[in-house]
């Protein structure tokens, strides 16, 4: 029998991004009852072609436009039941250089949707994905979701103003958010500026992969999926003005984790080059997930597999990373004035 109940509506903010283009697909083959709008700006690392195979299916529909375009994406907001807002800027070499369109689209542009969560009817849930990175650094042990927020570069100081702003939201206008702190994803359809994606490109193409300072920072690795399947789990389980850390317990080195990847690849290690180290570099992130796991969370994707089958998404998808790398004179740009002139 055919419900005749209403679809949810679920708006992806930034969901032709790595991590948001993740979450459409995964929405859209898990629940037969959402209708899933995607809104991207389609800057740099937003791209259609992360929502390829989905682009056309009947409960998807695209629109591309600026979170802080109140006439574009205040609507959306308010048509909708869920929000999950993925956009924003997020590289931390790119926020040293131009921390001013971090503050815009990060702080700005969740302002402007959370104005318009106010006027949504229906909305049951705001999702507001913010970062481990808005802890600091910790030298040992994990964050927990009650500790002090110490973001140590542009980046995570954009991400933390929106954390707390969309907390406030609930705080002072009851607006149904929830905060989730995710370590650093990994996966297809990652931007090859992330080190992942460049170090497994370069690789293959035979080309050095460069390494900040000692290699000996430490990061703590989730799958996309697995991130994906966190917030479908929150959805449903959280309660609304808390904060839930999501975190793969995967702490690899940075030189550990080039060392696997050329291993991967089958490239010899020589093909490490270290450059000086960029600034303020975190060394170590650690979440403590034990509140998400009480909700029954679980990460399913081993590290050792996961990265490998990252590894061999790249291998059999030149189309998609090659023209960024070979063909968009920004990356190009990027790269050569992140890395090529430090060595």
């Amino acid at each position: 029998m055919v419900s005749s109940a209403p679809p949810i509506e679920v708006l992806v903010t930034g969901g032709a991004g790595f991590i948001g283009s993740n979450f459409v697909r995964y929405a859209l083959g898990a629940h037969e009852d959402w209708r899933v709008t995607t809104l991207d700006k389609l800057t740099y690392a937003g791209r259609r072609e992360n929502l390829r195979d989905v682009q056309s299916h009947p409960r998807h529909e695209f629109v591309h436009a600026d979170i802080c375009d109140a006439a574009a994406s205040g609507p959306l907001v308010e048509r909708s039941n869920v929000v999950v807002h993925f956009a924003s800027e997020t590289h931390v070499d790119r926020a040293i250089m131009a921390a001013g369109d971090f503050i815009r689209t990060d702080v700005e542009g969740t302002f402007v949707l959370l104005e318009a969560a106010r006027r949504a009817p229906a909305l049951t849930r705001f999702v507001q994905i913010s970062t481990d990175e808005v802890y600091g650094s910790v030298a040992t042990g994990a964050s927990r979701e009650t500790d002090e927020l110490r973001p140590r570069n542009p980046y995570s100081a954009s991400k933390a103003g929106a954390d707390r702003l969309a907390y406030s939201y609930w705080a002072t206008y009851d607006v149904p958010v929830i905060v989730t702190r995710a370590s650093n994803n990994y996966g297809p359809y990652q931007f090859p500026e992330k080190v992942i994606p460049l170090f497994v490109t370069n690789a293959i193409d035979d080309i050095p992969v460069p390494l900040y300072g000692d290699g000996r920072n430490v990061r703590d690795w989730l799958h996309v999926l697995d991130h994906c399947r966190a917030i479908d789990l929150l959805l449903e389980k959280a309660v609304n003005g808390e904060v839930y850390n999501i975190g793969g317990g995967n702490e690899v080195m940075n030189v550990d984790l080039t060392h696997q990847i050329l291993d991967g690849v089958g490239k010899p290690r020589s093909l490490v080059k270290p450059v000086p180290d960029r600034p303020g570099h975190d060394r170590r992130y650690c979440l403590d997930t034990t509140k998400l796991r009480s909700l029954g969370w679980a990460a399913q994707v081993p590290f050792a597999q996961g990265l490998r089958d990252t590894i061999e998404w790249y291998r059999e998808n030149e189309w998609w990373w090659r023209p960024i790398k070979e063909d968009d004179p920004q990356f190009k740009a990027y790269y050569k004035t992140q890395y090529e002139s430090r060595r």
